[in-house]
């Protein structure tokens, strides 16, 4: 029998060191509410826009909600991962990367667990526990405490909830980007309320006027995240009237001020998940709905400058939200950019007045896919190709079409990269490719299916592979490697925060286990994404649900990161729940389209000099 075999067949309990306390109260610092979850009582309009607050009269009421929110809400303080606190586990596929030593580990990992059911270690009411499942209900509880109301309606969580920490910032606001994985665990544990709240109230915010120092960004723009303030209304001047108001931030408070390009795209995609796993379509069939996917759309298709179907973006625009030197066409823009046009296309209504948008989106897929495919992959062949390039190449059939000089390849990359595996490329613009291995933006291609089929099996090899640099203690890394020395400094501006390895320069991000577990489930290598959740079980609960993790191997918490962080504790969540049930990622996965592919293997046969010019139009001249 396979070694992952065995493991899903012995499904070992994991049993705590010490027992949990069920009557801790924790203050979130939000407003107050309900542990369980409220369906909705005030209802939303099933057409056009609607009023950005509520007003209360209700003096008794009022006085239970305020600007900032506190918590009454229970939860199982401190249960305890593995009792052993060393050993790692090693591969469950089977396969003869596994060396020795990782299937030794692995052994002692069960064998340990298997001693300790027979120990009959107990909680303080004396009876066994199931550890990891104490640490899903656990993970349960607090992603309900983290629920933020707006007028009575469940309508986000919050980014954390650390009440250790002295400065809030803005971890008291709902993100676009941190609301998504929380809304797949609430889809997938058939809680839809929260998710149709969050989108419809979210679109609203899409057409509020933003501005910073005179100047206004597209329309189609979403926020990158937003507060609910209750605020009093002074009519007869005593005070017994108040609203819940929305305060959205478009990037004008954010450190740095950059504008979230990944918000719209993810909204879109969350949209999606919801007609497929609620099958109501109503909510994207509403004109309004409609319309917010054709203001991003517009946004997104603008014409300019730039020669490439990539989407260009700043610096820190993304879930990488400080600078890191993803400046020009990040992966992870391209890969959330691709899977929200398919998405698109899929809902959007068949109208005459979208043929021209529909025709626009049709083109963008074709030589975004081409684009990425040919150019922004990577592995040991293309690697050899690329140090053997001629450079200063002028003309139309040039192979080193953007002028990558040899000697830009990094010596980590000449042993980091494996015999059989690959990648996607962290960024390409002309002169320069960005060789770092960009978690989440290699993820969502295999999810999209903007990567080929043998592609995403090979960027599976290659975290497989290079499992101790990419996951090893805690998963997953968000980029690999590190930016450091002089690099470090010049790229990151000597930020203190991106220190190498360290928050998003090579730290671990839990959050990251439900991208890996869908794009496994895609490829049908689920052992993967249960090795690297069976990883995290051992410690995540223990160390309160950390925001990240520090080090090579990801062995201390974060020196800034947040406890409780909810995007963590939904993240395990959705990897837990799609484990379970693998059918039901396809609410988020994108097939690969029969059109594109046709389109695809055109393009790379076409002459690139015969596209130059217009077919059978002369222009006349006047002279």
């Amino acid at each position: 029998m396979a070694l992952s075999e065995a493991f899903l067949c012995l499904d070992p309990i994991f049993l705590s060191k010490s027992g949990a306390n069920f009557g801790k109260q924790r203050n979130l610092g939000l407003v107050e509410f309900d542990h369980s979850l409220r369906t909705s009582r005030n209802g939303i309009k099933s057409n056009g826009f609607w009023s950005a607050c509520c007003c209360n009269t209700d003096i008794k009421n009022r006085t239970k909600r305020s600007g900032f929110l506190r918590c009454k809400c229970q939860r199982i303080d401190s249960v305890s991962g593995l009792t052993a606190d060393d050993g790692r586990p090693a591969s469950l596929s089977g396969k003869a990367n596994v060396n020795n030593v990782q299937e030794f580990e692995l052994n002692q990992l069960l064998k340990s667990d298997k001693e300790g059911f027979v120990n009959g270690n107990t909680n303080w009411a004396g009876t066994v526990i199931d550890s990891r499942k104490s640490v899903e209900e656990e993970a349960w509880a607090l992603l309900k405490e983290s629920i933020v109301y707006y007028c009575g309606n469940p309508i986000g969580t919050i980014a954390a909830s650390d009440t250790s920490c002295s400065s809030i910032l803005n971890y008291d606001q709902v993100f676009i980007r941190d609301f998504i994985p929380s809304g797949i665990a609430f889809l997938l544990k058939g809680e839809y309320d929260i998710v149709r709240n969050f989108i419809l109230y979210t679109l609203q915010l899409q057409s509020w006027e933003k501005t910073m120092d005179c100047h206004s960004p597209g329309q189609g723009l979403m926020p990158a995240s937003f507060k609910v303030r209750t605020a009093p209304l002074d009519i007869d001047g005593d005070g017994s009237v108040t609203e819940d108001v929305l305060d959205p931030d478009f990037g004008e408070a954010a450190i740095g001020r950059v504008a979230p390009v990944d918000s719209g795209l993810w909204w879109i995609i969350l949209l999606r998940a919801y007609g497929k796993c609620t099958g109501d379509l109503s909510v994207q069939e509403r004109v309004d709905v409609q319309t917010g996917i054709k203001m991003i759309l517009k946004l997104c298709l603008a014409d300019g400058f730039d020669m490439f179907p990539t989407l260009l973006v700043t610096d820190g625009s993304c879930m990488i939200d400080r600078r890191m030197g993803i400046h020009g066409h990040p992966l992870e823009i391209q890969a959330l950019f691709y899977s929200a046009l398919l998405c698109a296309r899929e809902m959007l209504a068949p109208e005459e007045s979208s043929a021209d948008l529909i025709r626009a989106l049709n083109n963008r897929l074709i030589a975004l896919s081409f684009h990425i495919r040919e150019y922004y992959w990577i592995e040991m062949k293309k690697l050899n190709e690329i140090y053997r390039y001629k450079t200063e190449e002028y003309s139309y059939d040039a192979v080193n079409k953007f002028n990558i000089y040899p000697d830009q390849i990094p010596p980590w990359l000449v042993e980091f990269m494996p015999a059989t595996g690959g990648y996607l490329i962290g960024n390409l613009q002309p002169a320069h490719m960005d060789f770092r291995f960009f978690s989440l933006g290699n993820l969502w291609s295999i999810i999209s299916s903007l990567a080929t089929v043998d592609q995403s099996h090979a960027i599976l090899d290659l975290i497989e592979a290079k499992w101790s640099e990419l996951v090893a203690d805690m998963p997953l890394k968000i980029c690999y490697p590190a930016l450091e020395g002089q690099e470090w400094r010049i790229i990151t501006g000597s930020d203190p925060k991106n220190t190498p390895w360290s928050y998003h320069n090579g730290g671990s991000w839990p959050t990251l286990l439900w991208q890996l577990t869908v794009a496994c489930i895609k490829m049908n290598r689920p052992e993967i994404a249960e090795k690297a959740v069976m990883l995290a079980e051992r410690r995540i609960s223990r160390d309160k649900w950390p925001e990240y993790y520090d080090t090579k191997r990801a062995r201390f918490i974060g020196k800034q990161s947040r406890l409780f962080q909810t995007w963590s504790i939904a993240g395990y969540l959705v990897a837990k729940l799609l484990l379970a049930d693998p059918s039901a990622a396809k609410i988020l996965v994108n097939d690969e389209d029969s059109e594109l592919v046709n389109a695809f293997s055109c393009m790379l046969s076409a002459n690139p000099r015969r596209k130059r010019g217009q077919k059978g139009f002369k222009q006349p001249f006047i002279i």
